[in-house]
C-alpha cells in the first residue's frame, strides 16, 4: 500500500479507466491521482481532473490543486463524456469586456490558444463558453491573439474583438508598452536586479535558452526586472517585470541564474547537473498578475490585477512551513 493513496476493499487495478480509492490527508487530488497513474505525465492526470472525470465523495472536481482532508473516496470514470463545453472552468473569469477587448483570468493546465489541430478546453473555447452561459452567440464574435502566457502560468491575458484593436494591441506589445507584472517563486535565495540576454530556440542543447558568448547577433533581446518579496525557506518569492515578452522569457532568465522556478519540468538540467533538489510542486510557481496598457482604440488607461490562485498561495503557505 503507498502513502498517498490507499487502496478500497475492492482493490482497483492500477491505472484502469474506472476506479475508486481512499485519500490520506495534505495531499492534492493530482497527487494522489497519479499515484494510480504513474504512466501519466503531471499536466495529463490535470487534465484528467478538468475534463470532469474524476469525483470526490461523489462530487465531481475539476480544479487538481484541491486538498484532500483525507479519507474522501476519490474515483474516476474516463468513460464519461468530456464536460467542460457545458462546465465553468474553475479558476477562469473574464475580467474586463467591451466592443473591442476581452481580458480574462486563465486557469494553470489552459493553454492560451490551441497548439495541436484538435486541442480543446484552450482559453479561447473558455471565452466562447462563458458568451454562450450569458445567452450570447459565441461563435459570431471574432477572437484576434496578441498575447499569450504559458499553458503551465496562471493569470491575465488580453484578445482583441476587432481588427482596429488587434493592430493596436499589436503596436502595444511589440512596442514593450504593456505593464506586465508576475509572481514567481523560484528555488534558492534569488538576487533582486536586471537580468538581459539574447534568447535563442536552441542554446546548443535542444533547450531554449540564452545565445552563448559572441552570439550577440542571434536571437531576440529579452530583458527581465526581478524584485525580492520574501526569502521562504528553500525558495524566494519574488516579483518580476517583463520589459520584453519572449517565450519562456521568466523561466529560462531565473534558471540560468540558477534559480529554476519551483514546478519547473523543462528548464532544470543545469540545476540538477549542479547537485540543486528540485522542491515537489504539482504547478508551475509563476502568475501573471498585473496587466496594463493604454486602450488601442479609446486610449483610456487600463491596469488590472488577479491575485494568485487558492493553490499556488497554499504551496508558498507550505514553503514557509519547510
Amino acid at each position: 500500500m503507498n502513502d498517498s493513496v490507499k487502496d478500497t476493499a475492492k482493490r482497483p487495478v492500477s491505472g484502469a479507466p474506472v476506479g475508486e480509492a481512499v485519500a490520506p490527508a495534505s495531499v492534492t487530488l493530482a497527487t494522489a491521482l497519479r499515484e494510480h497513474f504513474p504512466d501519466k505525465s503531471w499536466r495529463q492526470v490535470r487534465e484528467l481532473c478538468s475534463s470532469g472525470t474524476v469525483t470526490v465523495n461523489g462530487t465531481r472536481v475539476l480544479d487538481s490543486a484541491f486538498r484532500l482532508a483525507g479519507g474522501e473516496r476519490v474515483a474516476w470514470n474516463m468513460g464519461k463524456p468530456d464536460p467542460r463545453r457545458r462546465m465553468a472552468r474553475p479558476g477562469f473569469r473574464i475580467v474586463f469586456e467591451d466592443g473591442h477587448l476581452v481580458i480574462i483570468e486563465k486557469p494553470e493546465g489552459v493553454s492560451t490558444v490551441p497548439y495541436e489541430r484538435k486541442e480543446s478546453g484552450t482559453a479561447l473555447d473558455l471565452i466562447r463558453e462563458a458568451w454562450r452561459r450569458q445567452g450570447k452567440r459565441a461563435t459570431v464574435t471574432p477572437l484576434y491573439i496578441v498575447h499569450r502566457i504559458d499553458k503551465d502560468t496562471s493569470g491575465l491575458v488580453c484578445f482583441a474583438k476587432t481588427k482596429l484593436a488587434e493592430r493596436g494591441l499589436h503596436r502595444i506589445f511589440k512596442g514593450h508598452l504593456a505593464d506586465r507584472e508576475y509572481t514567481a517563486v523560484a528555488h534558492g535565495r534569488v538576487r533582486p536586479g536586471r537580468i538581459e540576454s539574447r534568447l535563442v530556440a536552441n542554446r546548443g542543447d535542444g533547450l531554449r535558452g540564452s545565445a552563448r558568448r559572441g552570439g550577440s547577433e542571434q536571437g531576440q533581446h529579452a530583458i527581465t526586472l526581478v524584485d525580492v518579496v520574501e526569502e521562504l525557506p528553500a525558495a524566494t518569492l519574488c516579483k518580476v517585470r517583463l520589459q520584453t515578452g519572449r517565450t519562456h522569457q521568466i523561466r529560462i532568465h531565473l534558471a540560468e541564474q540558477g534559480h529554476p522556478l519551483v514546478g519547473e519540468t523543462v528548464y532544470i538540467r543545469d540545476f540538477t547537473r549542479n547537485g540543486g533538489k528540485l522542491i515537489p510542486c504539482g504547478r508551475l510557481l509563476l502568475h501573471a498578475g498585473t496587466l496594463g496598457f493604454d486602450h488601442p482604440v479609446t486610449s483610456k488607461h487600463l491596469r488590472f490585477e488577479a491575485p494568485p490562485p487558492p493553490e499556488f498561495e497554499a504551496m508558498v503557505a507550505k514553503l514557509r512551513r519547510r
